[in-house]
């Protein structure tokens, strides 16, 4: 069945996507509440509590890595079953990665106090509770040093690196830097698309027909976002996450049979859940580890599970339904594919 979309705020390009290898293993958390931090809706105003770690402070700069984009290093073979089962050191992206030189200054966002440092970066803590993380740096401070934001030189990033790493904690906790009132100015007129939409009978499986499906399923969608700013040199045009999954079901002739779920919130902060609760296998984060090969250039894939424990097929009457998924950004420009399925639970 041939699917069809509906797009709202900018028109999306298609284009293909890569992420940051020195940041396959940055570490996944267990986080708060999204609607406690912020979210998305319509066009809020640009501006943020805190501005740029890099000069200029007051000026929007390309976002390579977004907030809970996946990180993987797979130990498997590059192969599309090393993908699927094969052993992988996976989390979600804790941070943004702000593209810049090698051997930018990069600035503390927020006053505060020095309270760790290493080979590769600080962390800064503020009051009530706040705090930076800046990876990939060659730090020039000392633990317990107090800094200024926007004054005081904290490092330079590191020779290959080409970005800093920003993580935003509140009480130990990551959130989203790019929800509205926290990094600032920022501004997102581009719109992520839902790519496919497919049904798995397991884990692994390959894809099945929608021609008739029964029983419990797995129902998975791939989507993308694109950044507002192209990142430089090979990382131009290369997306990220969305921020926000939907989905839904709808009988053929449009009406609401299942009403909107949630798959997968990053707005504000990343969900309570384990990496593969929310990305599906076939997961890969961009220039992918695959055993001892770098996918140079290449595009992830990024697959994610609408509902984790399956969807059963029983809930529904026999029939013809439309499932509807829809991916929104931080700034709540989304759009929507639709895939139609067949119920036959009681057909032979």
């Amino acid at each position: 069945m041939t699917s069809y979309a509906h797009t709202s705020g900018s028109t999306p390009r298609r284009i293909a996507w890569a992420a940051l290898l020195l940041s396959a293993v940055a570490l996944a958390s267990t986080l708060g509440s999204p609607k406690a931090l912020g979210g998305g809706g319509d066009q809020p105003s640009n501006a943020g509590s805190y501005g740029w770690p890099v000069k200029p402070f007051d000026k929007q700069h390309p976002i390579r890595g977004s907030f809970a984009d996946p990180r993987t290093i797979f130990r498997s073979s590059p192969t599309l079953q090393g993908v699927l089962d094969g052993d992988c050191s996976c989390s979600l992206h804790q941070g943004v990665d702000i593209s810049a030189p090698d051997g930018s200054p990069v600035y503390p966002v927020v006053s505060g106090t020095v309270t760790y440092v290493d080979s590769e970066w600080v962390k800064v803590e503020s009051s009530g509770g706040q705090a930076f993380e800046y990876w990939h740096i060659r730090a020039i401070v000392s633990v317990g040093s107090h800094v200024e934001a926007h004054h005081t030189l904290i490092g330079r990033i590191l020779r290959g690196s080409g970005h800093v790493h920003l993580t935003e904690l509140k009480n130990g906790r990551a959130v989203n830097p790019l929800a509205p009132g926290h990094l600032g100015p920022y501004a997102d007129h581009t719109t992520p698309r839902v790519t496919s939409i497919s049904f798995r009978r397991t884990e692994t499986g390959r894809e099945g027909l929608p021609n008739l499906i029964r029983g419990r399923v797995l129902l998975v969608a791939a989507a993308e976002d694109e950044p507002t700013i192209d990142a430089p040199e090979a990382w131009r045009g290369l997306p990220v996450t969305p921020a926000l999954l939907t989905w839904e079901i709808r009988s053929w002739n449009g009406r609401l049979v299942l009403g909107r779920k949630t798959a997968a919130d990053f707005r504000g902060a990343l969900p309570n859940r384990g990496f593969w609760q929310i990305y599906a296998r076939g997961t890969y984060q961009n220039m992918a580890v695959l055993g001892h090969h770098y996918s140079w250039a290449q595009p992830g894939s990024y697959l994610f599970k609408l509902s984790p424990e399956g969807f059963d097929t029983h809930r529904l009457r026999d029939g013809a339904y439309d499932l509807v998924v829809t991916a929104t950004d931080i700034r709540g420009n989304s759009s929507s594919l639709t895939r139609r399925f067949t119920v036959g639970n009681h057909r032979s």
